[in-house]
């Protein structure tokens, strides 16, 4: 008799509420393609399941007893490194703490279902994301970062950048932005993330870069030298009346997002159209494939990330199997293919 659960994804689930364990538990176990093949209430009985169990992913809580999530994922990819998905309540003053969990080697956060977001909602991203995570490419988040330096001119253009991005998306926009001069075109980043950590994510860029960096809000202005990215749980879509301006909304999840990169890209089509340039970063999924598309239609330059570089090859691949992409980068190169176009 063939074992059909050796070609499973094998997930621990590391949570202190029963209720949690339970829910996620039957969200993944009704996959065909997964197998919950255990539960820890707390990082000392999960490490020692891991090591029995010797699980594919990990989704992990932050706030646990006996150790926290954070000081447990740093001990873990230090002795024992594997795909993990941190699943928390990430209230605002804890969002900062969810993003370390970037640096520390985490691939995703997620927020736990709550009044804006269902368990429904939070189930299909989750098993989309263990499916990612799953796949994904190993990382070395040790190495040394080098950075290609890009000469600061004036920008003369009135061209507008669209960005988008999901799995291995806040690692691959730090390393763009950080590459890219003084003087940018104006920019506007969709990056699958939960409500309330988008604003601590642009922050940490905004430290590290030459230039503005913000969460976006209503009635943006859209202007050069400043970079919005769009807040957790809500769309962002590109308008202009006079001047350009980004109005912030709700809306229904598409692929199982919100926010959409096809939301902002299908936007910038129509009132940007060939005065914008738009890139597919790493991610899972279809997101942004068909607005890339209809960028790209409309006489914008298109870009994707390659396969090389990308840590989950989904989005961007999307985006060049329909013909959306008309150029193919290495991370590395990208910042500067921006500069060159506008």
């Amino acid at each position: 008799m063939i074992n059909n659960s050796l070609n499973k994804i094998k997930v621990l689930i590391i949570d202190d509420s029963a209720m949690v364990r339970k829910v996620f538990t039957q969200v993944l176990s009704n996959e065909s393609d997964i197998e919950v093949v255990g539960t820890a209430p707390d990082p000392v009985i999960g490490r020692d399941k891991i090591v029995f169990l010797k699980p594919d992913v990990i989704i992990l809580d932050i706030e646990m007893p006996k150790m926290d999530g954070l000081t447990f994922l740093k001990k873990l990819m230090k002795h024992y490194p594997m795909p993990v998905i941190i699943v928390s309540s990430i209230a605002a003053d804890k969002s900062k703490a969810a993003l370390d969990a970037f640096e520390y080697g985490a691939m995703e956060v997620l927020k736990k279902p709550g009044s804006s977001f269902s368990v429904k909602d939070m189930g299909e991203q989750l098993v989309e994301k263990v499916r990612a995570v799953y796949r994904s490419k190993k990382i070395n988040r040790n190495g040394v970062r080098t950075s290609r330096q890009i000469e600061n001119r004036e920008i003369i253009s009135n061209k507008i950048v669209v960005i988008g991005a999901s799995t291995g998306g806040t690692e691959a926009l730090k390393k763009l932005l950080m590459d890219l001069p003084e003087n940018i075109p104006p920019i506007l980043i969709v990056q699958h993330m939960p409500e309330s950590f988008t604003a601590a994510f642009a922050e940490r860029l905004n430290s590290l870069c030459k230039f503005e960096v913000r969460e976006a809000k209503h009635n943006d202005e859209v202007r050069k030298n400043l970079v919005l990215i769009a807040p957790g749980n809500y769309h962002m879509v590109l308008k202009k009346k006079l001047r350009y301006y980004v109005e912030i909304k709700d809306g229904p999840l598409i692929h199982h997002q919100r926010p959409a990169v096809d939301v902002l890209f299908k936007s910038a089509a129509m009132c940007a159209g060939k005065d914008s340039v738009a890139v597919i970063l790493t991610g899972m999924g279809k997101d942004g494939a068909e607005g890339l598309l209809e960028l790209k239609n409309s006489g914008a330059y298109t870009i994707t990330q390659d396969e090389a570089s990308s840590v989950v090859y989904g989005m961007p691949k999307e985006a060049y199997l329909i013909g959306a992409s008309m150029d193919v980068q290495p991370l590395d190169h990208i910042a500067e293919e921006i500069m060159k176009k506008v």
